[in-house]
């Protein structure tokens, strides 16, 4: 960042903007209560501020003016969460309330934030790790129970703490590599097998949270699940019984959908982007096939694909051709109209796909449980509690990736009848820079840039 941290007073609007109950203005650095103490009028005036303590006046203007009836907060460092000191102005939300207040106390020293500054100063003051700190994003934007639960396992210093036992070890292990290359006489050759044993267990760690990023990455993107199938089989009838809305157009006509529709939707804590599509078939208009084309894009990029089918006609032979062309990728057939007279072959289906399938009515509900299961079932393998580190960013991801094929060069460094110890403690650094760069022992103001622009500007 460009100014040194703490040379100067921030503030923000901390709120969205909108018309609501409450807005918070929110200022930190040392000049903060200065700032704002000759522009609030408290109803029983003090002497000084308790700190955390809330007060309840008016805020004015510089000329004196009464702005908006407030509740003011003072915090006192380091016991905050940037460890400067803070205040927050608790007013009215509206657009011309909050931009008074701001504009007011800009004029009188304050700076204006830039995105995700209060949580940048939180990690330069040593509060909050870089994992912390991108945690405080993973929980402002979580969309389900389960996600949430991750992000705050993540902003209460988990991941930080396993990741600094691991570093201790690499760094015993790289005392050892060192003291045996610089004073060979008095260190001694370390035992290769020794060493390689040592390694095993943080290896094995990262080799863990590797694996969990597949599910970590759909708990914080959401999985994205297209529903397809041949016009008029009930397609936007599914999203609508899922959403318990009438978000989509639902007739007799086939053929109604053109566009592609995407909406979010909480399943048992999984997050979906569920998507509907046109339906699949040649095209009879050019509006259509502008639907279909964006339909074959979004199929391309499902993690999964529901494919309808309707269970009151017999298959049809574009329902065989398009299950042909899903062999291989992550699909669950669901059979519906389960409520009217069955004319769909179950043996022909079976023949065609052998993959899981589900029945369902999406008029009137049945079967919907049953779904719901099989798509967990087909995502994580029927899990949705998550215990233990997750690894939801793609940051953390490919940074464990580097720290894990460090350690495994090392290892086999360490299986050579020679053993270049020069080029083990190569590794060993590669190994630990990687790690550090995830909690921040190791990072660039490049790095730290980009990780807090993806912030809102009063966080």
């Amino acid at each position: 960042m460009s100014l040194p941290h703490g040379e100067d007073t921030i503030a923000a609007i901390s709120t969205p903007l909108g018309e609501a109950g409450i807005g918070i203005v929110r200022l930190s650095g040392t000049q903060a209560q200065a700032i704002v103490r000759p522009l609030f009028r408290p109803r029983r005036p003090r002497p000084h501020w308790e700190s955390h303590r809330l007060y309840l006046g008016h805020f004015l203007d510089p000329e004196g003016n009464v702005l908006d009836e407030v509740l003011l907060t003072y915090m006192r460092a380091p016991h905050t969460y940037t460890r400067e000191d803070v205040v927050e102005i608790h007013c009215h939300s509206g657009y011309g309330v909050l931009k008074a207040i701001l504009e007011t106390v800009l004029a009188r020293g304050a700076r204006l934030a830039r995105p995700g500054e209060f949580t940048l100063r939180a990690f330069l003051s040593g509060r909050l790790d870089l994992a912390q700190a991108e945690a405080v994003l993973e929980v402002i934007q979580a969309r389900t129970r389960t996600s949430l639960r991750v992000a705050q396992a993540h902003l209460a210093g988990g991941l930080g703490r396993l990741l600094g036992e691991m570093r201790g070890e690499l760094l015993a292990q790289l005392a050892r590599v060192e003291a045996a290359l610089d004073f060979p006489e008095e260190a001694g050759e370390p035992d290769p097998g020794a060493l390689a044993a040592a390694l095993a267990e943080p290896l094995a760690a990262l080799e863990r949270l590797i694996r969990s990023y597949a599910q970590g990455r759909l708990l914080r993107e959401g999985l994205r699940v297209v529903l397809a199938g041949r016009p008029n089989v009930g397609k936007s009838s599914l999203l609508n019984r899922l959403l318990n809305t009438e978000r989509a157009i639902v007739t007799d006509i086939p053929g109604t959908t053109r566009d592609v529709i995407e909406e979010t939707l909480n399943l048992g804590g999984l997050p979906l982007r569920l998507t509907d599509t046109a339906g699949l078939r040649e095209a009879r208009d050019r509006v259509e096939e502008l639907g279909i084309a964006r339909s074959r894009e979004q199929l391309a990029q499902a993690d999964l694909i529901l494919y309808l089918v309707d269970g009151s006609e017999p298959l049809a032979g574009e329902d065989i051709r398009l299950l042909q062309d899903f062999q291989g990728r992550p699909v669950l057939v669901v059979v519906n109209k389960t409520d009217l007279p069955r004319h769909l072959d179950p043996v022909a289906l079976a023949r065609e796909w052998p993959g899981p399938l589900v029945e369902i009515s999406a008029l009137t509900g049945q079967g919907l449980p049953e779904l719901e299961q099989a798509v967990r079932d087909l995502v994580l393998g029927g899990q949705v509690s998550f215990t233990g580190e997750i690894i939801t960013q793609a940051r953390h991801h490919e940074l464990l990736g580097r720290a894990r094929d460090a350690l495994t060069r090392a290892g086999e460094l360490l299986a050579l009848t020679t053993v270049p110890l020069e080029l083990v403690a190569l590794e060993l650094h590669e190994a630990l820079q990687a790690l550090g760069a995830i909690t921040g022992e190791e990072v660039g103001d490049d790095l730290l840039d980009h990780i807090f622009a993806q912030f809102c500007v009063g966080k």
